[in-house]
């Protein structure tokens, strides 16, 4: 479940037995080239015309309400344009102020298997602003750049073996987009309150799921925390998620997760770092309709200023969510921070 601030979430990573996060998506022909290019474009999107762009032919953009096919566009994001080596895209804030938008790609072999997820963020798009980006896939198994892999070794006296899958479909995945002054904001970079709050990847296995939340004193004073962290689970609206029971720590869910341990009141001087847990179970039984929760609304202490992170809570019918208290976290258990799910 990653959320990605540009870094990605660290902490315990979610894997495969995450939930799967259904989203619409927009399969596109492609092979590939490197690296992504962003460039900033005017407010409104523009329409696609004729023309080939530096991807090949435009994607039509169909007339009628109700036209565009979900599978080329969600949550502001549109597939423009694709070609032999690579597909443009752009990314439209539709709402009044200025917000981070992620968006997840999908890369898929020609046959439609996955073969790795690539996220892309724009910060601080303005309201009704748009901004191009573009994919180039360089037809690799799993990591952009670099040459399709060998499926297995080479054997003395045997032909070199024949590459692996390589990828020829990029689909959109999830759109993430959160209020650029409650965002996470870019690893090395430090907000004016001086925390940094971000969520890292989470682990996640027989559907028990675990996410951190981390917080680092990027500025020069020293705060006090004293407790647990106020956590509000929000839908894919961003609205405050009704029949959710936040817990004080995670015992009532499950032991040993990291939520376990007594609140305590200590100083966070500059450098330091703090974590919080995250713990729930995605059990789906008879009864309420399932509930999901894309973002968490956090403030690190009653008064400090919120930040939304996109764990992609997967609640069931559980209706519980374990928070633990804050304890001490040296930096170097801190893991790389990952491109938002914003």
């Amino acid at each position: 479940m990653r959320q990605s601030d540009t870094p990605r979430r660290p902490l315990t990573g979610r894997h495969a037995a995450a939930p799967a996060l259904a989203a619409a998506t927009a399969a596109l022909l492609l092979t590939g080239c490197g690296t992504t290019v962003t460039t900033g474009s005017g407010g409104g999107a523009p329409e696609a015309s004729g023309t080939p762009g530096a991807c090949g032919a435009p994607t039509p953009r169909p007339t009628g309400a109700g036209a565009e096919p979900t599978g080329r566009a969600q949550g502001g994001v549109r597939i423009t344009s694709v070609g032999p080596a690579c597909a443009e895209y752009e990314v439209t804030n539709p709402n009044g102020e200025p917000h981070d938008v992620t968006v997840v790609f999908s890369l898929r072999s020609a046959e439609g298997a996955a073969l790795d997820n690539l996220s892309r963020t724009v910060t601080a798009l303005a309201p009704g602003a748009t901004e191009k980006g573009r994919i180039d896939l360089n037809g690799t198994p799993g990591r952009l750049g670099e040459p399709a892999l060998p499926s297995e070794p080479a054997l003395p006296g045997r032909p070199t073996p024949r590459p692996g899958p390589r990828a020829t479909k990029a689909e959109i995945l999830r759109v993430r987009s959160v209020p650029t002054a409650e965002a996470p904001g870019a690893a090395g970079t430090c907000p004016p309150s001086g925390l940094r709050l971000y969520a890292d990847e989470g682990d996640a296995a027989m559907g028990l799921r675990v996410v951190g939340l981390h917080l680092r004193n990027c500025g020069t004073a020293t705060v006090t925390l004293d407790g647990y962290p106020q956590v509000q689970p929000l839908d894919l609206d961003r609205k405050p998620l009704d029949g959710v029971r936040v817990l004080r720590g995670g015992a009532e869910i499950a032991t040993g997760t990291g939520a376990d341990a007594p609140p305590q009141k200590f100083a966070l001087r500059p450098g330091e770092g703090a974590r919080s847990t995250l713990v729930w179970r995605n059990t789906t039984d008879l009864g309420p309709e399932p509930l999901n929760a894309p973002y968490v609304r956090v403030r690190a202490t009653p008064d400090a200023a919120p930040v939304t992170v996109a764990p992609e809570l997967d609640l069931g019918t559980t209706g519980r969510l374990g928070a633990g208290a804050w304890v001490r976290e040296d930096a170097n258990e801190q893991r790389p921070s990952t491109p938002p799910r914003p």
